[in-house]
Protein backbone atom coordinates (compact mmCIF):
# COMPACT_ATOMS: atom_id res chain seq x y z
CA UNK A 1 0.00 0.00 0.00
CA UNK A 2 1.39 3.42 -1.35
CA UNK A 3 2.09 6.04 1.90
CA UNK A 4 0.26 8.92 1.63
CA UNK A 5 1.94 11.52 0.21
CA UNK A 6 1.96 15.51 0.73
CA UNK A 7 3.65 17.71 -1.67
CA UNK A 8 4.83 21.17 -0.26
CA UNK A 9 5.29 23.46 -3.11
CA UNK A 10 8.06 25.41 -2.06
CA UNK A 11 7.91 29.29 -3.47
CA UNK A 12 11.16 30.15 -2.27
CA UNK A 13 10.67 29.72 1.92
CA UNK A 14 12.55 30.24 3.79
CA UNK A 15 10.89 27.79 6.30
CA UNK A 16 9.99 25.11 3.44
CA UNK A 17 11.95 22.22 5.35
CA UNK A 18 10.45 22.97 8.75
CA UNK A 19 6.75 23.10 7.02
CA UNK A 20 7.82 19.58 5.45
CA UNK A 21 9.25 18.35 9.01
CA UNK A 22 5.76 19.48 10.98
CA UNK A 23 3.49 17.40 8.56
CA UNK A 24 5.66 14.09 8.91
CA UNK A 25 4.92 15.45 12.65
CA UNK A 26 1.47 14.80 12.37
CA UNK A 27 2.34 11.47 11.01
CA UNK A 28 2.06 11.91 7.70
CA UNK A 29 4.92 11.90 5.28
CA UNK A 30 5.51 14.79 2.79
CA UNK A 31 8.27 16.00 0.54
CA UNK A 32 8.85 19.15 -1.19
CA UNK A 33 8.82 19.65 -4.53
CA UNK A 34 9.94 23.53 -6.53
CA UNK A 35 7.03 25.49 -8.09
CA UNK A 36 7.65 25.04 -11.39
CA UNK A 37 6.47 21.53 -11.25
CA UNK A 38 3.95 21.75 -13.35
CA UNK A 39 0.27 20.69 -12.37
CA UNK A 40 -0.11 18.23 -14.65
CA UNK A 41 2.86 16.51 -12.89
CA UNK A 42 2.04 17.12 -9.13
CA UNK A 43 -1.88 15.75 -10.11
CA UNK A 44 0.10 12.57 -11.74
CA UNK A 45 1.77 11.98 -8.37
CA UNK A 46 -1.63 11.63 -6.53
CA UNK A 47 -1.07 13.34 -3.49
CA UNK A 48 -2.93 13.52 -0.63
CA UNK A 49 -3.07 16.94 -0.42
CA UNK A 50 -0.68 19.83 -1.04
CA UNK A 51 0.84 22.87 0.48
CA UNK A 52 1.61 26.00 -1.04
CA UNK A 53 4.29 27.51 1.14
CA UNK A 54 5.27 30.95 1.99
CA UNK A 55 8.08 32.92 -0.31
CA UNK A 56 9.74 36.34 -0.67
CA UNK A 57 7.92 37.56 -3.39
CA UNK A 58 4.41 39.64 -4.16
CA UNK A 59 2.09 38.53 -6.21
CA UNK A 60 2.53 41.43 -8.08
CA UNK A 61 6.30 41.29 -9.11
CA UNK A 62 6.87 40.28 -12.62
CA UNK A 63 7.69 36.53 -12.64
CA UNK A 64 6.36 36.33 -9.37
CA UNK A 65 5.34 32.36 -9.16
CA UNK A 66 1.38 31.93 -9.61
CA UNK A 67 -0.58 28.73 -8.73
CA UNK A 68 -2.38 27.20 -11.86
CA UNK A 69 -5.89 27.63 -11.07
CA UNK A 70 -6.38 23.78 -12.65
CA UNK A 71 -4.40 22.60 -9.05
CA UNK A 72 -8.08 23.08 -7.66
CA UNK A 73 -10.17 21.32 -10.32
CA UNK A 74 -8.18 17.92 -9.52
CA UNK A 75 -10.02 17.28 -6.36
CA UNK A 76 -6.89 17.76 -4.11
CA UNK A 77 -7.13 19.00 -1.14
CA UNK A 78 -4.57 22.16 -1.06
CA UNK A 79 -3.50 24.79 1.86
CA UNK A 80 -2.16 27.85 1.86
CA UNK A 81 0.39 29.24 3.67
CA UNK A 82 1.37 33.53 3.57
CA UNK A 83 2.80 33.85 0.09
CA UNK A 84 0.50 30.59 -1.32
CA UNK A 85 -2.19 31.73 0.53
CA UNK A 86 -1.98 35.11 -1.23
CA UNK A 87 -1.71 33.36 -4.50
CA UNK A 88 -4.21 30.43 -3.65
CA UNK A 89 -7.01 33.63 -3.68
CA UNK A 90 -5.57 35.11 -5.76
CA UNK A 91 -6.10 32.18 -8.48
CA UNK A 92 -9.42 31.32 -6.88
CA UNK A 93 -10.72 34.65 -7.86
CA UNK A 94 -10.48 36.25 -4.79
CA UNK A 95 -8.90 39.63 -4.32
CA UNK A 96 -4.73 40.10 -2.99
CA UNK A 97 -4.28 44.14 -2.09
CA UNK A 98 -0.71 45.67 -2.97
CA UNK A 99 -1.56 48.57 -0.89
CA UNK A 100 1.45 48.57 1.73
CA UNK A 101 -0.84 46.90 4.23
CA UNK A 102 2.12 44.81 6.41
CA UNK A 103 2.51 42.73 9.53
CA UNK A 104 6.09 41.02 10.29
CA UNK A 105 6.72 39.29 13.72
CA UNK A 106 4.23 38.15 16.55
CA UNK A 107 0.03 39.69 15.78
CA UNK A 108 -2.82 38.45 17.24
CA UNK A 109 -5.57 37.00 15.00
CA UNK A 110 -9.07 37.11 15.74
CA UNK A 111 -11.55 34.35 14.97
CA UNK A 112 -14.66 35.27 13.49
CA UNK A 113 -18.12 34.36 14.58
CA UNK A 114 -17.32 30.68 12.56
CA UNK A 115 -13.94 29.87 13.23
CA UNK A 116 -14.53 26.47 10.95
CA UNK A 117 -12.43 23.49 11.09
CA UNK A 118 -9.29 24.52 11.39
CA UNK A 119 -9.85 27.19 14.55
CA UNK A 120 -12.70 25.65 16.32
CA UNK A 121 -12.23 25.79 20.18
CA UNK A 122 -8.99 27.69 19.93
CA UNK A 123 -8.79 31.00 22.05
CA UNK A 124 -10.58 34.00 20.06
CA UNK A 125 -7.76 35.81 20.45
CA UNK A 126 -4.32 34.76 19.79
CA UNK A 127 -0.99 35.25 18.40
CA UNK A 128 0.68 34.28 15.13
CA UNK A 129 4.00 35.07 13.08
CA UNK A 130 3.12 36.90 10.46
CA UNK A 131 5.39 37.99 6.87
CA UNK A 132 4.00 39.93 4.68
CA UNK A 133 3.39 42.82 2.38
CA UNK A 134 0.49 42.28 0.14
CA UNK A 135 -2.87 40.91 2.01
CA UNK A 136 -6.15 39.02 0.79
CA UNK A 137 -8.97 41.63 1.12
CA UNK A 138 -11.42 39.32 -0.15
CA UNK A 139 -11.77 35.94 0.05
CA UNK A 140 -12.96 33.57 -3.31
CA UNK A 141 -16.12 32.95 -3.61
CA UNK A 142 -17.44 29.78 -1.54
CA UNK A 143 -14.90 30.15 0.84
CA UNK A 144 -15.61 31.34 4.83
CA UNK A 145 -13.57 33.90 6.08
CA UNK A 146 -12.33 32.41 9.54
CA UNK A 147 -10.03 34.95 11.23
CA UNK A 148 -8.82 38.56 10.60
CA UNK A 149 -6.09 41.16 12.65
CA UNK A 150 -6.67 44.45 13.28
CA UNK A 151 -4.84 45.16 10.00
CA UNK A 152 -5.95 42.50 7.10
CA UNK A 153 -9.66 41.40 6.96
CA UNK A 154 -8.94 38.32 6.06
CA UNK A 155 -6.50 36.28 7.71
CA UNK A 156 -7.67 32.61 7.14
CA UNK A 157 -10.09 31.11 5.12
CA UNK A 158 -11.43 27.92 4.56
CA UNK A 159 -13.95 25.97 2.00
CA UNK A 160 -14.30 22.20 3.55
CA UNK A 161 -16.94 20.99 0.61
CA UNK A 162 -13.53 21.28 -1.78
CA UNK A 163 -11.27 20.69 0.78
CA UNK A 164 -9.37 23.80 0.90
CA UNK A 165 -7.92 26.20 3.23
CA UNK A 166 -5.29 28.93 4.17
CA UNK A 167 -4.03 31.02 6.38
CA UNK A 168 -1.99 34.81 5.95
CA UNK A 169 0.48 33.24 9.13
CA UNK A 170 3.17 30.93 9.12
CA UNK A 171 1.87 27.78 11.27
CA UNK A 172 4.70 26.12 10.72
CA UNK A 173 6.78 28.10 13.26
CA UNK A 174 7.00 27.84 17.14
CA UNK A 175 6.30 31.56 17.09
CA UNK A 176 2.46 30.66 15.91
CA UNK A 177 1.57 28.49 19.23
CA UNK A 178 -1.53 26.80 17.84
CA UNK A 179 0.42 26.11 14.26
CA UNK A 180 0.89 22.70 14.73
CA UNK A 181 -3.08 22.04 16.09
CA UNK A 182 -3.63 24.51 12.71
CA UNK A 183 -2.28 22.26 10.52
CA UNK A 184 -2.65 18.77 11.84
CA UNK A 185 -6.78 20.00 11.38
CA UNK A 186 -6.07 20.34 7.56
CA UNK A 187 -4.13 17.17 7.33
CA UNK A 188 -6.57 14.98 9.19
CA UNK A 189 -9.56 16.41 9.57
CA UNK A 190 -10.50 18.27 5.98
CA UNK A 191 -7.89 16.40 3.66
CA UNK A 192 -9.09 13.61 5.52
CA UNK A 193 -5.70 11.75 5.58
CA UNK A 194 -5.09 8.72 7.82
CA UNK A 195 -1.75 9.21 9.89
CA UNK A 196 0.18 6.15 9.03
CA UNK A 197 4.02 7.90 8.86
CA UNK A 198 5.47 6.48 12.12
CA UNK A 199 8.38 4.75 12.99
CA UNK A 200 7.69 1.29 12.39
CA UNK A 201 6.21 2.26 8.59
CA UNK A 202 9.58 3.96 8.11
CA UNK A 203 11.15 0.87 8.65
CA UNK A 204 9.21 -1.54 6.99
CA UNK A 205 8.85 0.57 3.95
CA UNK A 206 12.79 1.23 3.81
CA UNK A 207 13.47 -1.83 4.28
CA UNK A 208 11.65 -3.06 1.33
CA UNK A 209 13.27 -0.92 -0.81
CA UNK A 210 16.47 -1.82 0.48
CA UNK A 211 15.77 -5.53 -0.78
CA UNK A 212 14.30 -4.32 -4.02
CA UNK A 213 17.11 -2.23 -4.56
CA UNK A 214 20.19 -4.79 -3.71
CA UNK A 215 18.31 -7.61 -4.51
CA UNK A 216 21.01 -10.57 -3.67
CA UNK A 217 23.50 -8.09 -4.09
CA UNK A 218 26.13 -7.12 -1.38
CA UNK A 219 26.81 -4.11 0.15
CA UNK A 220 29.89 -2.19 1.84
CA UNK A 221 28.64 0.25 4.79
CA UNK A 222 31.56 3.05 5.98
CA UNK A 223 30.54 3.63 9.69
CA UNK A 224 31.59 6.99 10.86
CA UNK A 225 31.23 6.77 14.57
CA UNK A 226 27.82 8.51 13.94
CA UNK A 227 24.21 8.26 14.65
CA UNK A 228 23.68 8.79 10.71
CA UNK A 229 25.73 5.74 9.58
CA UNK A 230 24.75 3.76 12.43
CA UNK A 231 20.92 3.71 11.62
CA UNK A 232 21.52 3.35 7.84
CA UNK A 233 24.14 0.32 8.67
CA UNK A 234 21.50 -1.21 10.77
CA UNK A 235 18.46 -0.86 8.46
CA UNK A 236 20.61 -2.33 5.53
CA UNK A 237 21.88 -5.29 7.55
CA UNK A 238 18.14 -6.24 8.83
CA UNK A 239 17.06 -6.45 4.74
CA UNK A 240 19.95 -8.45 3.72
CA UNK A 241 21.61 -9.51 6.87
CA UNK A 242 25.34 -10.49 6.41
CA UNK A 243 25.52 -9.47 2.98
CA UNK A 244 26.53 -6.52 4.52
CA UNK A 245 30.19 -5.71 5.43
CA UNK A 246 30.52 -2.44 7.87
CA UNK A 247 33.82 -1.17 7.20
CA UNK A 248 35.44 1.98 9.79
CA UNK A 249 38.17 4.17 8.17
CA UNK A 250 40.18 4.97 10.73
CA UNK A 251 41.49 8.31 8.42
CA UNK A 252 42.88 9.69 11.34
CA UNK A 253 39.97 12.84 11.23
CA UNK A 254 37.91 11.56 14.01
CA UNK A 255 37.78 13.16 17.45
CA UNK A 256 38.79 10.92 20.88
CA UNK A 257 37.72 7.60 21.56
CA UNK A 258 35.30 7.36 18.57
CA UNK A 259 37.29 4.09 16.95
CA UNK A 260 36.61 2.35 20.46
CA UNK A 261 32.43 3.25 20.25
CA UNK A 262 32.38 1.65 16.76
CA UNK A 263 34.00 -1.43 17.76
CA UNK A 264 32.35 -2.10 21.05
CA UNK A 265 29.30 -0.10 21.15
CA UNK A 266 27.68 -0.94 17.20
CA UNK A 267 28.94 -4.56 16.98
CA UNK A 268 27.37 -4.92 20.43
CA UNK A 269 23.76 -3.81 19.42
CA UNK A 270 23.75 -5.41 16.03
CA UNK A 271 26.48 -8.16 15.72
CA UNK A 272 27.63 -6.92 12.23
CA UNK A 273 30.83 -7.46 10.78
CA UNK A 274 33.08 -4.57 11.11
CA UNK A 275 36.32 -4.82 9.34
CA UNK A 276 38.91 -1.61 10.29
CA UNK A 277 40.88 0.17 7.37
CA UNK A 278 43.84 1.95 8.77
CA UNK A 279 43.78 4.82 6.49
CA UNK A 280 45.22 7.79 8.49
CA UNK A 281 48.82 8.54 6.79
CA UNK A 282 47.03 8.20 3.24
CA UNK A 283 44.51 10.89 4.34
CA UNK A 284 47.47 13.29 5.77
CA UNK A 285 49.52 13.12 2.80
CA UNK A 286 46.40 13.71 0.56
CA UNK A 287 45.53 16.90 2.73
CA UNK A 288 49.18 18.10 3.02
CA UNK A 289 49.22 22.13 1.72
CA UNK A 290 45.61 22.07 1.23
CA UNK A 291 43.85 24.96 3.16
CA UNK A 292 40.60 25.59 0.72
CA UNK A 293 37.67 23.78 2.56
CA UNK A 294 35.83 22.61 -0.87
CA UNK A 295 39.09 21.66 -1.81
CA UNK A 296 39.67 19.41 1.24
CA UNK A 297 36.08 17.85 1.18
CA UNK A 298 36.53 16.84 -1.97
CA UNK A 299 40.12 15.24 -1.39
CA UNK A 300 38.76 13.69 1.78
CA UNK A 301 35.14 12.40 0.14
CA UNK A 302 37.94 10.66 -3.23
CA UNK A 303 39.86 9.37 -0.70
CA UNK A 304 37.20 7.50 1.40
CA UNK A 305 36.16 5.94 -1.61
CA UNK A 306 39.31 4.58 -2.66
CA UNK A 307 39.80 2.56 0.60
CA UNK A 308 36.22 1.43 0.10
CA UNK A 309 37.60 0.04 -3.15
CA UNK A 310 40.67 -1.47 -1.52
CA UNK A 311 38.93 -3.09 1.18
CA UNK A 312 36.16 -4.64 -0.95
CA UNK A 313 39.44 -6.19 -2.48
CA UNK A 314 40.63 -6.92 1.20
CA UNK A 315 37.06 -8.12 3.07
CA UNK A 316 35.35 -9.57 0.16
CA UNK A 317 37.57 -11.15 -2.57
CA UNK A 318 35.43 -13.90 -3.10
CA UNK A 319 32.22 -12.17 -3.97
CA UNK A 320 30.97 -9.03 -5.79
CA UNK A 321 30.24 -5.90 -4.05
CA UNK A 322 28.07 -3.74 -6.02
CA UNK A 323 26.55 -0.98 -3.46
CA UNK A 324 27.84 1.53 -1.00
CA UNK A 325 25.80 2.37 2.04
CA UNK A 326 25.63 6.38 2.98
CA UNK A 327 23.98 7.94 5.58
CA UNK A 328 23.00 10.78 3.36
CA UNK A 329 20.06 12.95 4.98
CA UNK A 330 17.35 15.27 3.81
CA UNK A 331 19.16 18.39 4.98
CA UNK A 332 22.23 17.45 3.40
CA UNK A 333 20.58 16.58 0.12
CA UNK A 334 19.06 20.48 0.38
CA UNK A 335 22.37 22.51 1.57
CA UNK A 336 23.64 20.27 -1.62
CA UNK A 337 21.76 21.83 -4.16
CA UNK A 338 19.39 18.84 -4.47
CA UNK A 339 16.62 20.30 -5.58
CA UNK A 340 15.20 23.02 -8.33
CA UNK A 341 16.86 26.62 -7.06
CA UNK A 342 18.35 25.18 -4.19
CA UNK A 343 22.03 27.42 -4.02
CA UNK A 344 24.74 24.89 -2.87
CA UNK A 345 25.58 26.07 0.56
CA UNK A 346 28.83 23.54 0.70
CA UNK A 347 29.08 20.10 -0.56
CA UNK A 348 28.66 17.47 1.85
CA UNK A 349 30.96 13.97 2.42
CA UNK A 350 27.53 12.33 2.05
CA UNK A 351 26.07 13.87 -1.51
CA UNK A 352 29.20 16.06 -2.90
CA UNK A 353 32.80 15.17 -3.43
CA UNK A 354 33.10 12.03 -4.58
CA UNK A 355 34.80 10.93 -7.91
CA UNK A 356 32.94 10.11 -10.95
CA UNK A 357 34.49 6.64 -11.51
CA UNK A 358 32.72 5.34 -8.61
CA UNK A 359 32.16 1.78 -8.94
CA UNK A 360 29.72 1.29 -6.45
CA UNK A 361 25.61 1.98 -6.88
CA UNK A 362 24.68 4.30 -3.37
CA UNK A 363 22.29 2.74 -1.45
CA UNK A 364 20.57 6.29 1.23
CA UNK A 365 18.07 4.76 3.32
CA UNK A 366 17.75 7.97 4.98
CA UNK A 367 17.43 10.17 2.37
CA UNK A 368 14.59 11.51 2.75
CA UNK A 369 14.86 11.83 6.65
CA UNK A 370 15.18 14.63 8.96
CA UNK A 371 17.60 13.95 11.96
CA UNK A 372 14.92 13.67 14.49
CA UNK A 373 13.35 10.95 12.90
CA UNK A 374 16.90 8.72 12.34
CA UNK A 375 17.05 9.34 15.51
CA UNK A 376 13.91 7.48 16.56
CA UNK A 377 14.21 4.78 13.69
CA UNK A 378 18.05 3.92 15.23
CA UNK A 379 16.10 3.76 18.97
CA UNK A 380 13.09 1.42 16.73
CA UNK A 381 15.85 -0.88 15.68
CA UNK A 382 17.90 -1.35 19.25
CA UNK A 383 20.91 0.99 18.72
CA UNK A 384 22.15 2.44 22.40
CA UNK A 385 21.71 5.68 23.56
CA UNK A 386 25.42 6.48 23.16
CA UNK A 387 24.66 5.86 19.24
CA UNK A 388 21.80 7.59 18.58
CA UNK A 389 21.80 10.42 21.22
CA UNK A 390 25.10 11.03 19.68
CA UNK A 391 25.59 15.11 18.34
CA UNK A 392 26.20 14.85 14.66
CA UNK A 393 29.77 15.30 13.05
CA UNK A 394 30.74 15.67 9.54
CA UNK A 395 31.68 12.72 7.28
CA UNK A 396 35.22 15.01 6.89
CA UNK A 397 36.08 14.72 10.48
CA UNK A 398 38.53 17.15 12.52
CA UNK A 399 39.67 17.89 9.24
CA UNK A 400 37.09 20.65 8.38
CA UNK A 401 37.07 21.73 12.04
CA UNK A 402 40.91 22.62 11.54
CA UNK A 403 41.43 26.51 10.12
CA UNK A 404 44.23 25.89 7.62
CA UNK A 405 46.34 22.80 6.68
CA UNK A 406 45.45 19.65 8.37
CA UNK A 407 48.59 18.09 10.13
CA UNK A 408 48.87 15.53 12.83
CA UNK A 409 49.85 18.16 15.36
CA UNK A 410 46.94 20.40 14.83
CA UNK A 411 44.69 17.37 14.82
CA UNK A 412 46.13 15.99 18.32
CA UNK A 413 45.50 19.71 19.56
CA UNK A 414 42.29 19.83 18.32
CA UNK A 415 41.08 16.50 19.32
CA UNK A 416 42.42 17.46 23.02
CA UNK A 417 40.40 20.62 22.75
CA UNK A 418 37.36 18.86 21.87
CA UNK A 419 37.34 15.93 24.36
CA UNK A 420 37.75 18.57 27.22
CA UNK A 421 34.59 20.77 25.72
CA UNK A 422 32.65 17.68 25.36
CA UNK A 423 33.21 16.24 28.68
CA UNK A 424 32.48 19.26 30.27
CA UNK A 425 29.16 19.41 28.57
CA UNK A 426 27.99 16.40 29.29
CA UNK A 427 29.00 16.49 32.97
CA UNK A 428 26.96 19.19 33.21
CA UNK A 429 23.93 17.63 31.25
CA UNK A 430 24.09 19.98 28.56
CA UNK A 431 24.17 17.05 26.10
CA UNK A 432 20.26 16.78 25.31
CA UNK A 433 20.02 20.94 24.96
CA UNK A 434 22.47 21.85 22.54
CA UNK A 435 22.31 20.25 19.09
CA UNK A 436 25.97 19.93 18.34
CA UNK A 437 29.39 21.82 19.41
CA UNK A 438 31.59 21.83 17.12
CA UNK A 439 35.49 22.30 18.41
CA UNK A 440 37.36 24.47 15.56
CA UNK A 441 40.99 25.09 15.93
CA UNK A 442 42.22 28.37 14.15
CA UNK A 443 45.17 27.14 12.70
CA UNK A 444 46.51 29.90 10.61
CA UNK A 445 45.73 32.30 13.64
CA UNK A 446 47.95 33.03 16.22
CA UNK A 447 47.30 35.30 19.28
CA UNK A 448 49.41 36.56 21.97
CA UNK A 449 48.81 35.49 25.78
CA UNK A 450 50.24 34.87 28.90
CA UNK A 451 51.10 31.78 31.04
CA UNK A 452 53.48 30.75 33.99
CA UNK A 453 54.75 34.71 33.71
CA UNK A 454 55.47 34.15 30.01
CA UNK A 455 54.42 35.57 26.66
CA UNK A 456 53.21 32.56 24.63
CA UNK A 457 51.77 32.89 20.59
CA UNK A 458 49.41 30.49 20.97
CA UNK A 459 45.99 29.16 18.82
CA UNK A 460 42.76 30.33 19.82
CA UNK A 461 40.01 27.45 19.78
CA UNK A 462 36.68 28.56 18.60
CA UNK A 463 33.38 26.56 20.88
CA UNK A 464 30.39 26.42 18.21
CA UNK A 465 27.13 25.45 20.66
CA UNK A 466 24.22 25.64 18.58
CA UNK A 467 20.53 24.40 19.21
CA UNK A 468 18.46 23.63 16.56
CA UNK A 469 15.83 21.03 15.07
CA UNK A 470 17.06 19.94 12.04
CA UNK A 471 20.06 21.95 10.90
CA UNK A 472 18.66 23.76 8.53
CA UNK A 473 18.48 26.88 10.73
CA UNK A 474 20.02 27.19 14.13
CA UNK A 475 20.81 29.72 17.18
CA UNK A 476 23.74 29.59 19.48
CA UNK A 477 23.23 28.33 22.69
CA UNK A 478 23.16 29.91 25.64
CA UNK A 479 25.70 28.07 27.55
CA UNK A 480 25.50 28.92 31.36
CA UNK A 481 28.92 31.03 31.93
CA UNK A 482 30.28 28.99 34.75
CA UNK A 483 30.57 25.92 32.15
CA UNK A 484 32.00 27.94 29.37
CA UNK A 485 34.92 29.34 32.35
CA UNK A 486 35.35 25.65 33.28
CA UNK A 487 36.35 24.29 29.48
CA UNK A 488 38.04 27.67 28.48
CA UNK A 489 40.63 26.83 32.05
CA UNK A 490 40.98 23.49 31.03
CA UNK A 491 41.72 23.83 27.33
CA UNK A 492 44.12 26.79 28.09
CA UNK A 493 45.81 24.82 31.17
CA UNK A 494 45.42 21.35 29.36
CA UNK A 495 46.62 22.26 25.82
CA UNK A 496 49.73 23.75 25.50
CA UNK A 497 49.15 25.09 22.12
CA UNK A 498 45.89 27.12 23.06
CA UNK A 499 46.27 30.47 24.79
CA UNK A 500 42.73 31.21 23.85
CA UNK A 501 39.03 30.03 23.80
CA UNK A 502 35.92 32.12 21.93
CA UNK A 503 32.68 31.13 21.43
CA UNK A 504 30.67 31.64 17.95
CA UNK A 505 27.14 33.75 18.71
CA UNK A 506 26.12 33.94 15.04
CA UNK A 507 22.91 32.12 13.99
CA UNK A 508 21.90 30.11 10.90
CA UNK A 509 21.56 31.90 8.61
CA UNK A 510 23.64 34.14 8.29
CA UNK A 511 26.76 31.43 9.55
CA UNK A 512 26.52 27.74 8.67
CA UNK A 513 26.87 25.19 11.66
CA UNK A 514 30.43 24.36 10.42
CA UNK A 515 32.92 26.58 9.74
CA UNK A 516 33.89 24.88 6.80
Amino acid sequence: MQTPTVLVVDYGAQYAQLIARRVREADVYSEIVPASLPVAEIVAREPAAVILSGGPASVYAEGAPAVDPALFEAGIPVFGMCYGFQAMARALGGEVAHDGTREYGRTEVELTGTPGTLHEGLPRTHPVWMSHGDSVTAAPAGFTVTASTDRVAVAAFEDTDRRLAGVQYHPEVGHSPHGQEVLRRFLHDVAGIRPSWTTASIIDETVEAIRAQVGDGRALCGLSGGVDSAVAAALVQRAIGDRLTCVFVDHGLMRAGEREQVEKDFVAATGATLHVAEAADRFLDALAGVTEPEQKRKIIGREFIRVFESATADVVADHHVGFLVQGTLYPDVVESGGGDGTAVIKSHHNVGGLPDDIEFALVEPLRALFKDEVRMVGAELGLPEVIVGRQPFPGPGLGIRIIGEVTRDRLETLRAADAIAREELTAAGLDREIWQCPVVLLADVRSVGVQGDGRTYGHPIVLRPVSSEDAMTADWTRLPYDVVERISTRITNEVSEVNRVVVDVTSKPPGTIEWE
